[in-house]
């Protein structure tokens, strides 16, 4: 598959705002004054950057006043489409309108820079023959993305109607996921919330952080669900989807997610943990413990509500079997002078 991977601007489009549209949210406005792409689209395409007001980045709810200039940078629409692969997929639903999948940890969502094969919409095309067209020719069908290390549940629409419907219950936080995240340490109290916002690293762009300038507002609740001394099982609901959020919130609070290569370390704790197969385990991981578990929406067509559950992996579940093996104090070693502290 070819995929033209540098996409220069090739045209700009004016809208100057009048009276009328006076306070619409940015948002809103575009969707409604430049068909060619949905309110999600538009959302996207603002998050890129690719939209001016009055010559300065905005915000996708920025209000909008009469007067005000908006630049809209057009890039052309990527000639080759994702192509089907035979992949075979954890179907856990699926209808005329929608799908429901159990997506494995190391696979991309769709195709993106450096991952434009072996991507779940490959794997969905192949399947399914009949995705929605609203994602564009790389990510058709694709509503809600997981993280590559990210397994667990994941929706997609078959047509625009669908998609459109799901793409709205998102806006309006009318999808409920909760998260299965094993956290290092002993987190304190049995369930709170983290509202901070989220945006992207000032030096690294490959990260986010809370400390960004351009932050959107993020909430992640979180409930202990087991606990293991050192680490904590936790269910995590969030009610906003910002890219990393779980991981960013929990490693701010000083409770990166176990495996996290890029929120957190654990190579302090390892030097505590006398049991073997539990270090065995943790050496071998190569991803988050993070599992997308359930996922509750809206049916597009039947109006219905949808609630579907997926277990932890294997991987995460043996690991999660280690710490409670592991929860007592002689699973240190004799030389540790400080397990009672890291029980706490």
């Amino acid at each position: 598959m070819k995929i033209n991977r540098t996409v220069p601007f090739i045209a700009e489009i004016n809208f100057v705002v009048n009276e009328d549209s006076e306070g619409q949210r940015l948002d809103v406005f575009v969707a409604a004054n430049h068909s060619a792409l949905s309110r999600s689209q538009v959302k996207h395409v603002i998050e890129d950057g690719d939209v001016l007001v009055n010559g300065k980045p905005p915000k996708v709810s920025q209000v909008l006043n009469a007067g005000d200039v908006i630049v809209l940078k057009q890039k052309p629409v990527i000639e080759d489409n994702a192509v089907p692969q035979d992949i075979p997929l954890d179907i856990v639903y699926e209808d005329a309108s929608i799908i429901v999948i159990n997506k494995p940890a190391g696979m991309v969502t769709h195709p993106a820079p450096g991952n434009y094969e072996n991507t779940l919409v490959n794997a969905l095309l192949f399947h399914c023959h009949d995705l929605s067209g609203i994602g564009g020719v790389v990510r058709p069908g694709i509503v809600h993305r997981l993280d590559k290390d990210t397994s667990g549940l994941i929706v997609a629409a078959k047509n625009d109607d669908a998609h459109r419907n799901l793409s709205t219950q998102f806006e309006k936080h009318d999808v409920h996921k909760v998260y299965r995240a094993l956290v290092w340490g002993d987190i304190k109290g049995a369930s709170g919330e983290i509202v901070l916002p989220v945006g992207r690293h000032t030096t690294d762009r490959k990260k986010m952080s809370t400390k960004s300038k351009r932050g959107k507002d993020a909430l992640t609740l979180w409930k202990v669900r087991e606990r293991y001394g050192l680490a904590t099982l936790l269910d995590v609901e969030i009610k906003t989807g910002r890219t990393h959020q779980i991981r960013v919130h929990l490693s701010d609070r000083g409770y990166p997610v176990v495996g996290d290569a890029v929120y957190g370390s654990a190579v302090n704790r390892m030097r505590s943990i006398a049991n073997p197969e539990l270090k065995k385990q943790l050496k071998a991981l190569t991803r988050q413990v993070l599992h997308a578990a359930e996922l509750s929406f809206i049916h597009p067509v039947s109006g219905k509500r949808l609630v579907f559950t997926a277990e932890m992996p294997q991987d995460l579940s043996s690991l999660c079997d280690q710490f409670r093996i592991s929860r007592s104090p002689d699973i240190f070693d004799s030389g540790s002078t400080n397990w009672k502290e890291q029980l706490r």
